[in-house]
């Protein structure tokens, strides 16, 4: 097929992006001095009062190492891979010894796990080797092998070792010869899409076309009738892994009620959701399949426009963790898993991709600043697998349909997918700042530091200065050996009110175009850009379909979403109401919450004490007594004592 999308894009190697500025620096740093260690340590199950992981234990058990049985989820292989490719991505940035040292003996085990035909999970090879690919449905066995793939390609990519690297091709071979439309082979695919973009990626360092080809074969059968997990059920005698019966969630779950090509709107599993469409949008860009990506773009519009909370949480169904219907956005019940924003920003980056067009790195962005940074705690220890946008600690304690909801991060998970999600993503934050296409570097993400990159295949250097995001303004300089023609494309934000540029000290009279600020010429050495975003403190409403939030604003500023807490403004924060004319003020506090810019106004308190002991009466204005609140970033909740917290808040 004739390439549709060319010039193809091309991200940034992590090893030619520097992060240097105040608030990543910090964020990168955390991850490697103290994430990933920490993830080690649980992964080898030496964290106390943590819930145990056996990941490692139960490669050493398959790897005959030492005797026991399996414990964990059936897709506890992948916590070792994914901490694999934070480790991966962190070595690409900069290298430790050590760390690699760690690592390696970690990837020796695994290679030592590996069965002589190249097939390689723990579950099945310790606990049910004779139930081998018998429960695609549910047993995660390619979802596994997805998140290894990823690993070694990463670990590859940064140091130049094979080792991991061979174990996942010759795994990747056992696949092919089990799975694919030729007779005699099984006519399945994931019940956890995830193998289908990992094999991208393997495509892509490997250039053989049996990998893209087994991608393109994954998700073309989904969705076929017969349904093949109907027919694997009835084979293996009606059995389920699971107690809870993930029959019953209907073939939405697993986004396997139509073939992919037939879906529009985002169902089921909200994880599975975006590690498909990431890969549907790879595989629509290494195709050139432009019916595809039409399919992804209105998988997107779905999402964004329809289904997505403010802070790029998706998914708001605790049962299934899943998509409900359009504008079904609740608050205090809201799952909103991190690892399906994680998996939002790679299906924004891969739209980004094909399509360079600054919607898609807004939401990139909103899901990073938000839920993706909720989902840690400040200090790296401790993690949300549910980010709520209302918190009530009672309710959540007694009440049922709210217990996935915690007032306080954990430790760690039983199912522990998405704290190694949130280290291999911030490990490699600096593949998703910049994107070249032809002759045009994109600024998507205002992040300061240093990149190498080539427009045209012009060696350029663009050196990005900022104390964004606490402030719009950013200044950029740009090395060139030679006098280089390129053009410069800086987005301009959603939650901007406006923009000013400057090429050397001068007003730019740049073009704008899908939400960029396209500026052309030919850069000499030394160049200086100075582009500022006016970053007000907005007003957000929602939809009038979210029925959940009428009525109600939520404050934004920059990328940030902010909330209120009961640290600040006192329990019932219910019945706190902000005046139509309120006028905010924000300030930065070095001192507080890590550093964080604030917002306080005087709000109004409805006056309990007015209304009395009946529950239900006849009444008039209860009254209001004035407060004054302060509201903090959302990613910043739940680092001090538990308590209540609210993003939407009522308005008169």
């Amino acid at each position: 097929m004739k390439p549709l999308f060319t010039p193809k894009a091309a991200n940034p190697k992590l090893k030619d992006v520097k992060i240097d500025t105040p608030f990543w620096t910090h964020y990168t740093n955390l991850v490697r001095q103290t994430v990933i260690p920490y993830q080690y340590d649980v992964l080898h199950d030496r964290i106390p009062d943590a819930e145990k992981s056996h990941a490692i234990r139960n490669f050493r058990i398959a790897a005959g190492l030492e005797e026991g049985e399996f414990h964990g989820m059936v897709f506890q292989d992948s916590d070792v891979a994914k901490w694999l490719e934070a480790v991966g991505f962190s070595l690409q940035t900069r290298p430790d010894p050590e760390l690699e040292r760690l690592a390696d003996e970690v990837i020796d085990i695994i290679e030592k796990a590996q069965q002589p035909d190249g097939y390689l999970n723990t579950y099945f090879t310790i606990k049910e080797p004779e139930g081998r690919w018998t429960n695609l449905a549910e047993c995660h066995e390619l979802y596994c092998a997805g998140h290894m793939i990823e690993a070694a390609v990463a670990y590859y990519e940064a140091t130049g070792k094979r080792k991991l690297l061979d174990v996942v091709l010759k795994f990747v071979d056992h696949i092919d010869s089990v799975f694919g439309p030729e007779p005699g082979k099984l006519k399945g695919y994931p019940g956890h899409q995830e193998i289908e973009l990992a094999l991208i990626k393997l495509y892509r360092i490997t250039g053989d076309p049996k990998h893209l080809r087994l991608c393109k074969y994954f998700l073309e059968e989904r969705g076929k009738q017969p349904h093949y997990f109907d027919l694997e059920w009835e084979k293996r005698g009606r059995t389920n892994h699971f107690p809870e019966n993930i029959r019953s969630y209907g073939k939405e779950y697993a986004q396997s009620h139509l073939p992919v090509r037939e879906q529009t709107t985002a169902e089921g599993h909200a994880v599975r959701a975006v590690y498909m469409y990431s890969a549907m949008a790879d595989l629509a860009e290494e195709t050139g399949d432009a019916e595809l990506f039409d399919v992804c773009r209105k998988l997107w519009d779905n999402i964004v426009e329809r289904r997505m909370y403010i802070t790029g949480g998706i998914g708001s169904l605790a049962v299934g963790e899943r998509f409900s219907l359009d504008y079904d956005l609740p608050n205090a019940l809201a799952y909103a898993e991190t690892c399906a924003s994680v998996g939002l920003i790679f299906f924004a980056q891969r739209m980004l991709r094909i399509d360079p067009d600054s919607r898609y790195a807004d939401v990139m962005e909103r899901a990073l600043y938000n839920t993706v940074l909720s989902g840690m705690s400040l200090d790296g220890t401790r993690f949300f697998y549910v980010n709520p946008l209302e918190v009530w600690p009672e309710a959540c304690e007694r009440n049922a349909t709210r217990s996935h909801v915690k007032v306080t991060r954990q430790k760690w998970f039983t199912c522990a997918c998405c704290p190694p999600n949130v280290a291999r993503l911030l490990s490699s934050l600096g593949a998703y700042i910049y994107m070249v296409k032809g002759d045009t570097v994109y600024v998507n993400l205002f992040i300061g530091g240093e990149a190498e990159l080539q427009p045209g295949n012009r060696k350029v250097k663009l050196q990005q200065r900022t104390r964004f995001p606490w402030e719009g303004k950013v200044a950029f300089t740009v090395s060139v050996q030679e006098e280089t023609p390129f053009t410069l494309a800086l987005r301009i934000p959603d939650w901007s009110s406006g923009v000013r540029v400057a090429v050397n000290g001068q007003e730019a009279q740049a073009g704008r175009k899908n939400g960029y600020v396209m500026i052309s010429r030919l850069w000499r050495n030394g160049d200086q850009v100075e582009y500022e975003m006016e970053m007000p403190v907005l007003r957000m409403k929602a939809h009038p379909l979210v029925r959940e939030n009428a009525g109600k604003v939520a404050l934004q500023k920059g990328p940030f979403v902010y909330c209120l807490e009961e640290a600040d403004n006192g329990r019932n924060l219910h019945e706190l109401v902000l005046p139509r004319d309120a006028v905010f003020h924000s300030e930065f506090r070095a001192d507080f919450l890590g550093g964080v810019h604030v917002i306080t106004e005087e709000a109004l308190r409805v006056d309990e004490q007015a209304w009395g002991r009946e529950l239900y009466k006849p009444f008039g204005d209860p009254g209001f007594i004035r407060q004054k609140v302060t509201f903090i970033p959302y990613y910043a909740w739940a680092n001090r004592e538990p308590g209540e917290m609210t993003v939407w808040v009522r308005e008169i």
